[in-house]
């Protein structure tokens, strides 16, 4: 009889193939196995042998509890808003998709023992079709989002924190992918119930980008949140969609009268001392001043023409003076837990059979987090072998040292 696994799901192996980026062809080379025994691994037509098991958890980094978990029905027609449906290859995809889901069980398990902030997004009667919204009634959606959520005409001082604020689960992790920016969706977790979640990249570390991309994200949750998910997936409408979430983000962050205050000259130069004030790249207050009609397309030509001449088209000056925005909801959620004696960092790597690296980074927790502290260790059994070994009791209370923050003497 042949060994094997028991207890394996197959469709864990290709979940968690596909959380890592790999094809079925290149995880059989790193196991050194056929691409046919993948494939029948993951149909579970054979389960792995327990060294091909070993190296299976070890190569996607993955605890054994999760290759046996039962496999939830997963989502049905999902409305994801990705900002590249083109040119985002299918692997990259599939790897934030599997990502996503996972972040979603972490916020599920979260919210068994903490009450996170109670969504509060303004609601517009939107269309179903995308091509019936017009750049006005944007222009008019992100005014009023304002006024609902009360900013005021003034800069946002933290795009992030207001999404979390308002009930939005926020998350910021590595795309791998430079098409894949950011995405979002409305996710129904009970009926008539919808939670807001937002993913951003981490991957090119500009907080100016990064503002811009909850922004963006902000933009399909209250533009397209009625919207049928035929045009999201259609080549034509997603590129509308795309581009009506753009102008919603440089209405919501760049209101048009405060803008238009202080607007005194249409050059780079007026743009990059307007930057600090209103904490958005000089690239969007180019695409901000044309769409208000304050330069003309011969004029925007020109600013283009001369950010790229001063070396700006990668990277603006003043791109380091703000610190990115990090989600907190999570982490402290976490850190509540734990502080509070809740759960146990065993409790919840049992319960969340991730690596605990793939659960601190989806939920912004510091590297090691979830791994396990070592107890303070006690010098009284030292103490005695450099008295002469004597059973003489210390006078007071013994010394305990954490040899976490001791260094070397």
């Amino acid at each position: 009889m042949k060994r094997g696994t028991p207890g394996f799901v197959g469709a864990r192996l290709k979940e968690a193939r596909e959380a890592r980026g790999l094809t079925a062809t290149a995880l059989s080379e790193i196991l050194r196995v056929t691409r046919q025994s993948v494939s029948q691994y993951e149909n579970e037509q054979q389960t792995p042998r327990p060294e091909v098991m070993r190296k299976i958890e070890e190569v996607l980094n993955l605890p054994p509890a999760f290759f046996s978990r039962p496999v939830e029905d997963e989502p049905g027609d999902r409305k994801i808003f990705y900002r590249d449906m083109e040119s985002t290859t299918k692997l990259a995809r599939a790897r934030m998709d599997r990502r996503y889901l996972w972040l979603n069980e972490i916020a599920d398990y979260l919210q068994q023992f903490v009450s996170f902030p109670p969504v509060d997004f303004p609601r517009f009667e939107t269309p179903r079709d995308p091509t019936e919204i017009s750049w006005d009634s944007i222009e008019v959606m992100a005014s009023k989002t304002r006024e609902y959520w009360g900013l005021g005409e003034g800069p946002i001082s933290n795009v992030v924190s207001l999404l979390e604020s308002n009930g939005a689960v926020v998350a910021r992790g590595m795309m791998e992918a430079d098409e894949l920016d950011a995405f979002s969706e409305w996710r129904e977790w009970h009926e008539h119930n919808e939670t807001p979640y937002v993913f951003l990249g981490a991957d090119k570390q500009n907080a100016f980008r990064s503002r811009y991309d909850g922004a963006h994200e902000l933009g399909h949750l209250v533009l397209h949140r009625n919207i049928d998910k035929k045009h999201v997936d259609n080549t034509r409408t997603h590129k509308l969609i795309e581009k009506q979430a753009y102008r919603f983000a440089g209405a919501f962050l760049l209101p048009a009268s405060s803008f238009a205050n202080d607007f005194y000259a249409p050059s780079l130069d007026t743009f990059r001392a307007l930057k600090p004030k209103w904490k958005v790249s000089i690239a969007m207050m180019i695409y901000r001043s044309a769409d208000l009609g304050f330069v003309g397309k011969e004029q925007t030509r020109r600013l283009w023409i001369n950010r790229t001449r001063r070396g700006w088209r990668l990277r603006e000056p003043l791109d380091d003076a703000l610190d990115i925005e990090e989600p907190r909801l999570l982490r402290r959620a976490f850190e509540l837990l734990v502080n509070e004696g809740v759960q146990s960092r065993d409790a919840i790597r049992f319960a969340l059979p991730y690596a605990s690296s793939d659960i601190e980074e989806l939920a912004g927790l510091p590297p090691g987090f979830l791994e396990d502290k070592p107890a303070p260790i006690s010098l009284k059994a030292y103490s005695r072998k450099r008295n002469g070994g004597t059973n003489r009791q210390p006078q007071g209370p013994g010394e305990i040292v954490d040899f976490r923050t001791t260094g070397d003497t």
